[in-house]
C-alpha cells in the first residue's frame, strides 16, 4: 500500500499536477519525504506551486514599469509578510498607493543590522527598494531620495524602524544649469601668483589621513615620527589672499605634469582610447608649492559687472562623465575606461558580460605583477561603486576591504587640508565632488589669475587605492606605492577649465624650462 502511495505522487509529480498538497508536504520538515522527491530540481518544484497571495496582487498593480516581474514580486511578498506583524500596516501602505496627493502614515519594518534587506540574492536598501517598486524604476542609489518633512522614521535617521511608505520620499532634483564663469575680456590684475586661501597650503611630507563612517569623520594623531603633523579639521578658507610662488609644475610643458593633458573637447572623448598595457613612466605625484613666498597682493579683477568687458564660458556635460585608470604600484595597466553610465561598479571581477557599467579589474594582466599585488587584487572583491547623481559624484564601498580616496574637492567641503587622503570602511559612501562647489572656486579662480584656474586641475582628478591605504599614519606615504589603485578624471569639470583658460590667454609668468 505504502508502495502504491509513493507511486501515485511521483506520477502527480512527474504530471505537474501535486498543486497544494505536495506543497504542503514539502513545508513540513518533520515529514519523511522519499530521497527521489529530496532530490528533484527545487527551481522546478517551485516553480509548479507559485502562489501569490491576494494582497501582494493587490499591490503589484501600482508597480511602475515591467522590468524585473519575479524580482518586485519577491520583494512586495517579503515586505506583506513583515508588514501583517504590525496591525493597519498594510492597510496603511495600501492608501498611501492608492492616494498618492494624500497625506500618509509612516509604513516601517525592522532595521536589519546592516541596514539592509535582501531580495532574491540581492541586497538593497528597504526605501530605495520599494520606491524603485512603486515609483522610480530607473533608481540607482539612496543618494537619489531624500526624505519628506512629514516622515517620522525616515532611513538617514538610522532608527529600529525603517520607513518604506515610497510617498514620504522624494527624488533628488538635479540642479539647474550651473551659472557660467564671467572672465574678464582685459585682464586688469597685477601680475604675481595669487592663489585661493586652500591653494596656499604647504604640502606635508605625508598626507593626514582621515576614516568616514556611519557617525562621520574621525581620525587618529599621526604616529610620531611618521612624518607628519597630528591631523585636524582646518577651518573653512577665508576671503582673505596672499600670493605664494607658483607651483613648477602648473604652467609648465613638461609632459611630468602632474595634471596631464585636459581633455579639448568632447568629441576627442568618444574616440580616445588609450591601449597601452603597462607605462613605465609613473603618475606623477603633486608637487609641493615653493615655500618661498613674495610680496602680498589683494588686487583682484572686479567680474560682477556682466556688460561686454566679460566673456561667459558654460559647462556642459560631456559624452563620458569620467574616465578611470588601473594602476598597479607605478605602472598604468590595461585600457583607460571611459564612463557613459551614471553607476559604475570597479570591481575585482571578470566580466564576461562585457558591460558598460562596470570596470572589472580581475580581466586585467601583468607580467610584472608580484604576490603582494596578486594578494591584495584577490580582496578587491565587489569594489567600489561610483554614482555621479545630481551633479555629485559618490563612492560607495562594496568590498569586503576599505578602500582609500584623495579628492580635493572632498577636502575642501570638509575644511581638511587638499591632499588628505580619507579611509571609506566596507558598507559607507561618501560624496568625493560636487559640481555646485566647483563652480563657485572656479568663479572664484578667475579673479586671481590663470595660475589659480590652472590649480583647479588638481581637484578634477581623484585617486582611490584599494586594501591598503597610504599617508602619514601608513608605511606606504605615496598612492604609487600602493598595489591596487585608480585614478578618476572627470571630464565635465576639467574641459570647462580648458574653456575658461582658454579664454584668459596666456599666464601672467613666462612659461620657460625652469619656471
Amino acid at each position: 500500500m505504502e508502495k502504491f502511495i509513493v507511486e501515485q505522487i511521483q506520477k502527480y509529480f512527474d504530471d505537474n499536477s501535486l498543486g497544494v498538497l505536495l506543497n504542503m508536504v514539502f513545508e513540513n520538515e518533520d515529514l519523511v519525504i522519499p530521497n527521489f522527491l529530496r532530490s528533484r530540481n527545487m527551481t522546478a518544484l517551485n516553480s509548479l506551486f507559485t502562489f501569490t497571495s491576494p494582497a501582494v496582487k493587490k499591490l503589484l498593480g501600482w508597480k511602475q514599469g515591467d522590468e524585473e516581474e519575479k524580482w518586485a514580486e519577491k520583494a512586495v511578498d517579503a515586505l506583506v509578510k513583515k508588514l501583517k506583524k504590525n496591525k493597519g500596516a498594510l492597510e496603511d501602505l495600501e492608501k498611501a498607493l492608492s492616494c498618492p496627493g494624500q497625506p500618509s502614515k509612516c509604513v516601517t519594518i525592522p532595521r536589519s543590522l546592516d541596514g539592509r534587506l535582501q531580495v532574491s540574492h540581492r541586497k538593497g536598501l528597504p526605501h530605495v527598494i520599494y520606491c524603485r517598486v512603486w515609483r522610480w524604476p530607473d533608481l540607482q542609489s539612496h543618494h537619489e531620495l531624500k526624505p519628506l518633512e512629514m516622515c517620522q522614521h525616515p532611513f538617514s535617521a538610522k532608527e529600529k524602524e525603517v520607513c518604506i511608505n515610497p510617498y514620504h520620499y522624494k527624488r533628488v532634483e538635479s540642479p539647474g544649469i550651473l551659472p557660467p564663469v564671467l572672465v574678464p575680456r582685459h585682464s586688469d590684475f597685477v601680475p604675481g601668483h595669487a592663489f585661493l586661501p586652500f591653494q596656499q597650503m604647504p604640502e606635508p611630507t605625508m598626507p593626514h589621513n582621515v576614516s568616514y563612517g556611519s557617525h562621520g569623520f574621525g581620525h587618529t594623531p599621526s604616529h610620531s615620527g611618521s612624518g607628519g603633523p597630528s591631523m585636524s579639521p582646518l577651518p573653512n578658507p577665508s576671503s582673505q589672499m596672499s600670493s605664494v610662488p607658483s607651483p613648477a609644475s602648473v604652467v609648465s610643458s613638461d609632459p611630468s605634469s602632474p595634471y596631464g593633458q585636459i581633455p579639448a573637447s568632447s568629441s576627442e572623448d568618444e574616440g580616445s582610447k588609450d591601449t597601452s598595457k603597462g607605462s613605465e613612466t609613473p603618475p606623477p605625484a603633486y608637487s609641493p608649492h615653493d615655500d618661498n613666498s613674495q610680496s602680498n597682493t589683494r588686487d583682484t579683477m572686479d567680474t560682477t559687472n556682466h556688460g561686454p568687458d566679460v566673456h561667459p564660458v558654460a559647462y556642459q556635460e560631456p559624452p563620458y562623465w569620467c574616465s578611470i585608470a588601473y594602476y598597479e604600484l607605478n605602472s598604468r595597466v590595461g585600457e583607460i575606461f571611459h564612463a557613459n553610465s551614471h553607476s559604475i561598479i570597479v570591481d575585482g571581477f571578470t566580466n564576461p558580460n562585457n558591460k558598460s557599467d562596470r570596470f572589472c579589474l580581475g580581466q586585467l594582466s601583468n607580467v610584472n605583477r608580484n604576490s603582494t599585488i596578486e594578494n591584495t587584487r584577490r580582496h578587491i572583491g565587489k569594489g567600489v561603486h561610483l554614482y555621479y547623481v545630481g551633479g555629485e559624484v559618490y563612492a560607495e564601498c562594496l568590498s569586503d576591504s576599505a578602500i582609500f580616496v584623495q579628492s580635493r574637492n572632498c577636502n575642501h567641503h570638509h575644511g581638511f587640508h587638499p591632499t588628505t587622503v580619507c579611509k571609506i570602511p566596507p558598507g559607507c559612501s561618501l560624496k568625493i565632488f560636487n559640481n555646485q562647489e566647483f563652480a563657485q572656486l572656479l568663479s572664484q579662480s578667475v579673479n586671481h589669475g590663470f595660475e589659480a584656474v590652472y590649480e583647479l586641475t588638481k581637484m578634477c582628478t581623484i585617486r582611490m587605492s584599494f586594501v591598503k591605504g597610504w599617508g602619514a599614519e601608513y608605511h606606504r606615504q605615496d598612492v604609487t606605492s600602493t598595489p591596487c589603485w585608480i585614478e578618476i578624471h572627470l571630464h565635465g569639470p576639467l574641459q570647462w577649465l580648458d574653456k575658461v583658460l582658454t579664454q584668459m590667454g596666456a599666464p601672467h609668468n613666462p612659461i620657460s624650462s625652469v619656471s
